[in-house]
């Protein structure tokens, strides 16, 4: 008997199971507020430079002799606003034609939206302005750091202390974040909090796909998006509510700390105490879940388990023999770096789209539910066809943002909203691309070496999501087409990766390979290995994820 087949006789989805997988996954609610809260606390409103001399100067005009001594004193640019950098260098002499200009050291804001943003608090305008999207980057280098050194963490000291710490972490960087007193400490803390959101993430997927039973586990790792998405929801709800940054900083952080009475709420992970040989604590566990469940165990259950068996590794460096699993596997690095960038980037890229912030970036946290929902439809209508669609369909939307910056009315109110409908729809299909790619990627490596590339395909997205925010925020093209620069990279790189998994073989009912050997052997269009019924094909899915290493965890 191995462990799986004791989750199969307690129940592979019990109330014991349902009751404690909706408590692990809450966290991740707040793991969507700090991954994308920087849309909201880094806006870099509309300025100008303060008029010298003025203390109780306002961004918005308040009279005419207000409006009078600005035009004196501050420069107009081409473009018909004034000047955001300089001012003139003897303003009595505004009106002579004839004067130099010297930068300013003071601004006024359009806090009309928001009362504070870290961007205002800190002056990033001017030459400072670029300090921006380094802060963005920061936080997803966290991201980076924290998989791997909390996932060996996980490994070795447990998945329920990594979850606690990594949740303490979160709130206590994040509070720190907001009395950050400087640029650097905020980028600092900043990435503490994408290290420790990371750990979040991975711990709560891992712990709740551990938790059930194998022909739940891909559901397990597809249902526990949904309560991301539901945070990003709540986000933008509190960024409409809250418009001063440190407010928000500290609404979103504080509640983490609530989550460290899940030291008595939630079991650690049966099977890694069993693989520790912590089997009492384990036994205590199965126990009480099969009570819940009403199920039966046998008195002295934990004797008939056997280890399970332990696919022989191989090295990596391996799969540079083999052609056409090295190809593969390149096209699966670029579509895992590929999709977390436009996924993030749509996000963060709501901010800069016209109308309202909060009204555009709660439409695309809405996209997100019917997206997953169209993710069950893999075991049906295939891996290939659902992710290439996805891809092919969000790549073309952002795309046709093309076409409206050069032939629709910039001034029509129904411009805006095409362009928004537009990224939209790429959202969606990024974000059923990046649930698919993660269960489809885990078919299509053999077993023998699962472990290394699911962990390099995970550093890949990583790397797409701190690319995310340079392009959402300093991409620009001259001409009418700059505004939507950022769209027409997203949808050609989007486009350019559905295509290419063209080239990647159909793995919907099919052997995982266990073998290089085997993986090189699949073919495109016919794969070869005997049909499975869904049933046996998840199992076998669900085995595979539970074998994967600590960098592997969450497919974000």
């Amino acid at each position: 008997m191995h462990f799986d087949d004791i989750l199969k006789q307690i129940g592979e989805f019990g109330r014991f199971q349902i009751i404690n997988y909706i408590i692990i996954c809450i966290p991740l609610i707040s793991a969507g507020f700090h991954m994308l809260v920087s849309v909201f606390i880094q806006v870099l409103p509309p300025h100008r430079c303060q008029l010298p001399g003025l203390e109780n100067d306002t961004y918005e005009i308040q009279g005419d002799w207000h409006k009078a001594l600005i035009e004196a004193t501050i420069p107009v640019t081409s473009d018909g606003d004034y000047s955001k950098c300089t001012i003139w260098a003897n303003h009595t002499l505004a009106y002579t034609g004839n004067m130099s200009e010297h930068k300013c050291d003071s601004w006024v804001y359009d806090r009309s939206i928001f009362t504070r943003t870290f961007a205002t608090d800190f002056n990033l305008v001017c030459k400072d302005k670029e300090k921006i999207t380094p802060a963005q980057v920061a936080f997803m280098g966290g991201v980076l750091a924290g998989a791997f050194i909390l996932g060996f963490m996980a490994d070795y000291l447990g998945r329920k202390l990594t979850f606690l710490v990594s949740m303490l972490l979160q709130g206590l960087s994040g509070t720190a974040a907001a009395f950050a007193p400087e640029y650097y400490s905020f980028v600092f803390f900043r990435f503490l909090d994408g290290f420790s959101n990371a750990g979040v993430m991975m711990c709560a997927f891992v712990l709740g796909v551990e938790l059930v039973g194998p022909s739940k586990r891909m559901y397990a790792g597809l249902i526990n998006m949904y309560f991301f998405a539901l945070g990003e929801i709540i986000l933008a709800l509190l960024g409409y509510l809250i418009r001063d940054w440190q407010y928000l900083e500290l609404a979103i952080s504080i509640p983490s700390f609530l989550y460290l009475s899940y030291w008595w709420l939630i079991p650690e992970s049966a099977r890694w105490l069993l693989a520790n040989g912590k089997h009492e604590e384990a036994a205590k566990i199965l126990r009480k879940a099969a009570k819940v469940n009403r199920a039966h165990l046998p008195e002295k259950f934990l004797e008939q388990v056997s280890e399970d068996e332990e696919v022989q590794s191989s090295s990596l460096l391996n799969i540079f023999r083999a052609p056409k699993l090295l190809c593969r596997t390149a096209i699966i690095f670029y579509n895992w770096c590929i999709v977390s960038m436009v996924y993030y980037g749509l996000s963060l890229n709501s901010g800069n789209l016209g109308g309202s912030i909060f009204l555009n970036f709660l439409v695309a946290a809405l996209v997100e539910f019917p997206a997953y929902t169209a993710c069950f439809t893999i075991d049906k209508l295939g891996r290939k066809a659902v992710y290439c669609g996805s891809m092919l369909l969000g790549g073309v939307a952002c795309l046709c943002s093309i076409f409206v910056a050069v032939y629709a009315d910039p001034d029509a109110p129904s411009t805006n909203w095409i362009n928004v409908c537009l990224s939209m729809t790429g959202k969606f299909g990024a974000t059923m691309a990046f649930a698919i790619v993660y269960v489809w990627s885990a078919e299509i490596y053999p077993t023998v070496v699962r472990n290394g590339l699911m962990g390099f395909s995970s550093t890949f997205a990583r790397v797409g999501g701190m690319l995310a925010p340079v392009i959402a925020n300093e991409i620009k093209f001259e001409g009418k087409i700059g505004q939507n620069a950022a769209l027409i990279v997203f949808g050609g790189t989007t486009i350019l990766a559905g295509l290419l998994s063209l080239l990647l073989p159909e793995t919907t009912g099919r052997e995982l390979p266990e073998t290089i050997e085997q993986a090189e052997k699949v073919s495109t269009r016919h794969p070869g290995s005997r049909k499975l019924t869904d049933r046996e094909h998840r199992e076998k899915l669900g085995l595979s994820l539970t074998s994967l290493n600590e960098i592997s965890m969450s497919p974000r």
